[in-house]
């Protein structure tokens, strides 16, 4: 009995000392739970709220909670800035508020992209043998202007050279409703076919695909060298490829024009008895202008200093958005959203036709 108390004052003292037992942890959650759940209703209305309509909201959500918790959230929340006290009309909530709820979330949206990719696999249906179906593309927003002679022989050229996911690209002109969002006026919006369709092409196979990081491939004398920079898909919540262009860590100019920058591209991972399908698949969509691989290696190898798991075959794809970064590094920045939607595939036009679909817009 001795030797029990003991173990049992040692969890105590944990328990105290700041490791929460579960039941605590659970109460903290809900907490938490209910606090941002108050912000958000404020968030989401452009005019004040009392305690009273807050509460009834949260109800009809099914979140079990009473109006004086309601209140007592709510004058904490005006004493930290969150929130301003409008008398009898109620609450809106401040700059600082929504602030607040985003950086709040972000621990929540950790692991999102890891489940946004395999949604948008799962939900594209393309098949390469009749060309028929869906891919997975990204979007950007770029004012029509901004497509100078110069800029648009780059973006050629990037494409030319095999840093892009294949040949193919579409185009959404203003007004034109583009996966959710109207593409303002004066602008278009580029479609670059996202690598993820690989994943959702072989996954159709019934081949599991693992999805393990984006990062930055160093390019030297024409030939890529080595992974630089890498973020884990299942520790962000945001594409590793937009973080990357957005601050200006690409250098696809240089890549372009003396063999010597650094691309976008991504490792995947596979079950090493399919290595051959693998290739089959990927020699098929080269031909149809859906290329994006760039690099398979077979278990227990390294590829540009990256190792491929026992019993798995590993990938190095080029990235989807890899164009896109061209705007960036002549000084303009643009709206990119990596995996924005599917599209059919019949949609899709060779890089090679961008000039003559631009005139419509010019």
């Amino acid at each position: 009995m001795g030797a029990l108390n003991q173990r049992v004052g040692l969890v105590m003292t944990k328990n105290v000392s700041g490791n929460f037992s579960g039941n605590q942890r659970g109460i903290m959650q809900k907490k938490e739970k209910k606090r941002l759940a108050i912000l958000d209703i404020l968030a989401n209305n452009q005019v004040p709220l009392s305690s009273t309509r807050i509460t009834n909201t949260l109800n009809a959500q099914g979140l079990d909670i009473n109006e004086r918790t309601v209140r007592l959230y709510l004058s904490d929340f005006d004493e930290k800035g969150f929130t301003k006290n409008l008398g009898r009309k109620g609450r809106i909530i401040t700059a600082a508020g929504i602030g607040e709820t985003g950086a709040a979330r972000v621990l929540e949206r950790v692991g999102f992209l890891s489940g946004k990719i395999d949604t948008m696999a799962y939900r594209m249906d393309f098949d390469p043998t009749t060309r028929q179906g869906t891919v997975v593309v990204n979007i950007s927003l770029v004012p029509v202007k901004e497509f100078t002679v110069y800029r648009r022989k780059l973006i050629a050229k990037v494409f030319s050279k095999g840093y892009a996911m294949g040949r193919m690209m579409a185009i959404f002109g203003p007004g034109e409703t583009c996966f959710g969002n109207i593409v303002p006026d004066g602008h278009v919006g580029l479609g670059t076919v996202c690598s993820i369709t690989f994943n959702g092409i072989l996954q159709r196979r019934g081949i599991p695909v693992t999805s393990r990081f984006g990062g930055l491939l160093e390019i030297r004398n024409g030939k890529p060298r080595r992974f630089v920079e890498l973020i884990t898909y299942d520790g962000t919540s945001i594409d590793p490829l937009e973080i990357f262009i957005r601050a200006g860590m690409a250098d696809y100019i240089g890549a372009i024009s003396n063999g010597n920058g650094r691309i976008g591209a991504s490792f995947r991972e596979f079950p090493g008895e399919s290595i051959s399908i693998i290739r089959t698949v990927a020699t098929r969509l080269s031909e149809i202008g859906l290329g994006s691989l760039l690099c398979l290696g077979n278990p227990g190898e390294n590829i540009f200093d990256f190792p491929v798991a026992p019993d798995r075959a590993g990938a190095v794809m080029i990235g989807g958005l890899n164009p896109i970064s061209i705007f960036e590094e002549t000084g303009l920045r643009i709206r990119s959203s990596a995996l924005a939607g599917i599209l059919p595939y019949d949609k899709l036009f060779s890089f090679t036709e961008l000039d003559e679909r631009l005139e419509a817009f010019l």
